[in-house]
């Protein structure tokens, strides 16, 4: 019998326990008949979360599609790597489609066609370099990385959208084809149309593009208007 205010799929979205951004951003791009039904789960380790498995036990409660993790782990030495093992043992675990937003970014540039790829972080410079090296490793060239610099993981949802749209306007000015947005904790969803327009470059901002994989996997093809160019394909 079907979900009466989720008829055509209940979508488990699992964020870090400290991320605020994930759960409204994804509610914004929820198709006619979707809900979407969270749980959060506490970052650490070798397996980037303790507690994961666990914590989407619960979820299966709901009965979900489909898991989509809204994490991304670019910022760290084979940290994708990482996480798509911790996901593919949870895929094996919940016996769902299991999506993650660092390889979704990746997917989503390639539907997009670009290679030449210009990011946007909410890191040091430090740090930047890891997430330009992950990105190089899945095949795209990076012409150009700035991040916002926030001090700590909970401030990154403090940036504010002037703060943002300047990095934006920064690294867009290079010759690219499409801008890449790490960390799913900055807040960049509402943007994302206002700045396309601006900077005449698709955007691929990490919580539309794992949301936007997690419906195309349930084979929900819906074209969510409002917020840039990927959600439209």
């Amino acid at each position: 019998m079907a979900d009466t205010l989720a008829p055509r799929a209940v979508i488990g979205v699992m964020t870090p326990a400290m991320n605020t951004v994930v759960q409204p951003e994804l509610e914004l791009l929820r198709p006619e008949g979707v809900t979407n039904q969270m749980q959060r789960f506490r970052l650490g380790g070798d397996s980037v979360s303790d507690d994961l498995i666990e914590e989407a036990e619960k979820l299966m409660d709901c009965n979900p599609a489909a898991l989509c993790i809204g994490l991304t782990t670019d910022a760290g030495p084979g940290g994708v790597e990482r996480l798509a093992r911790r996901c593919t043992e949870l895929e094996e675990a919940v016996g769902v489609p299991v999506l993650n937003a660092s390889a979704a970014d990746h997917a989503a540039l390639r539907a997009l066609g670009a290679r030449r790829v210009a990011v946007v972080t909410p890191f040091n410079a430090e740090i930047d370099q890891h997430v330009k090296a992950n990105t190089e490793a899945a095949g795209f060239e990076v012409v150009a990385i700035k991040g916002t610099c926030a001090p700590s993981l909970p401030e990154i949802c403090e940036t504010s959208l002037e703060e943002i749209r300047a990095v934006f306007r920064e690294v867009g000015a290079a010759e690219c084809d499409a801008i890449l947005q790490v960390g799913t904790a900055l807040p960049v969803v509402s943007l994302i149309a206002e700045l396309e327009a601006e900077l005449g470059k698709p955007i691929v901002a990490c919580n539309a593009a794992v949301y936007w994989q997690t419906l195309r996997a349930i084979g929900i093809k819906d074209s969510v208007t409002g917020y840039g160019t990927l959600l439209t394909i």
